[in-house]
């Protein structure tokens, strides 16, 4: 068979390795950091989810007689689902993600490329509904006015658990956090008190509030995408559009669960809070299971945007960027479908 089609012809000398291994360079500031924060519990939990990812990745290949460990996909899927994970969780749960994410996500589906949804995102969400207890609880950060390893809730949980009591009404996010005595470092304050920036959205952007591992550092997480960015291996479409729509309907509805009314949301520290940042920049940028054209990207943004919102807002859970995520890979086919252009040239059969 010969294929013919229209010139020009162009080879970006791109290749999976090369790219996965740019991926996992980019995350590595945030990882370090949570390490950093969070001590070496947070390095054993990513420990075993890059080696279990790995391990199943060459059992997997030696089955297939495919030789795929070394592409780096494992290695980036690991990492995601350590960096989604407490440092507090059992040791099994992010075993059983990362099994999850390469043996099914992935590999029943025919291995990278072929997958449907983002290997890491569906490993998180499989063990989010299968142990919720264990992924809701977190601990304060070292670097948090002093105190070490103290079982804390995160500030959106914080939030969602007073709004859903009822008690909160007029209050919003940043004086519900005050009311109930959240802690912010001394630099935090100290920036708050000669500039008026809040002090939870310093140490929410620094990287000194209770989360997941590789969520907490909106700075570096940000640095890390730059870098993909620069490398041209993430577009800005699907980041700007994801922050931008969820930004935009937390300004206009988000201060209706606080009964402020419409266009009192309070956007800098829902955009900082939880993994939406995380999310944007290195789960919904995934090529595999995204859209491939410019226009089908921004639709897909702000689709996860306008869900990772409707779940936060209105829902049950506190958090829902994974589950957004997921959504929207579900419809990535149809929006290919009506956003791809006719194709020039031909198939020649002989």
């Amino acid at each position: 068979m010969r294929r013919v089609s229209t010139s020009p012809h162009f080879h970006s000398g791109a290749s999976t390795s090369n790219i996965m291994f740019s991926v996992a360079i980019a995350l590595a500031p945030a990882c370090i950091w949570g390490v950093y924060v969070f001590g070496l519990r947070a390095l054993l939990v990513l420990a075993i989810s890059i080696a279990t990812a790995l391990l199943t990745e060459f059992l997997l290949g030696k089955v297939s007689k495919e030789n795929t460990l070394w592409d780096g996909s494992a290695l980036v899927t690991g990492m995601l689902i350590g960096m989604n994970m407490s440092p507090s969780i059992p040791l099994f749960i992010p075993f059983i993600a990362s099994v999850f994410a390469i043996a099914v996500a992935k590999w029943t589906f025919g291995g990278l490329g072929a997958n449907w949804a983002n290997p890491a995102i569906a490993g998180r969400v499989f063990v989010f509904f299968s142990f919720s207890s264990a992924m809701s609880s977190f601990v304060l950060p070292r670097t948090l006015a002093g105190v070490d390893a103290v079982s804390s809730a995160t500030p959106l949980s914080l939030v969602k658990t007073a709004i859903s009591g009822g008690e909160v009404a007029g209050q919003t996010s940043l004086q519900i956090l005050s009311g109930n005595g959240y802690l912010s470092s001394a630099f935090a304050q100290k920036i708050e008190s000669l500039t008026g920036i809040s002090a939870y959205n310093v140490d929410a952007f620094i990287g000194n509030i209770p989360g997941c591992i590789g969520e907490v550092s909106k700075l570096l997480l940000i640095i890390g995408g730059i870098y993909l960015l620069c490398r041209k291996i993430i577009t800005w479409h699907i980041p700007v559009a994801f922050i931008g729509s969820f930004a935009i309907l937390t300004w206009v509805f988000g201060g209706l669960p606080n009964g402020l009314g419409f266009f009192h949301g309070e956007v800098l520290a829902n955009v900082l809070r939880g993994g939406l940042i995380l999310g944007a920049l290195f789960m919904a940028t995934d090529m595999v299971t995204t859209p491939v054209t410019h226009k089908g990207m921004l639709i897909f943004g702000a689709g996860c945007g306008f869900f990772t919102f409707l779940f936060r807002s209105f829902g049950s859970l506190p958090e829902a960027t994974s589950v957004a995520i997921l959504i929207m890979n579900i419809i990535t086919p149809t929006i290919d479908r009506f956003c791809i252009s006719k194709r020039f040239g031909e198939e020649v059969k002989q």
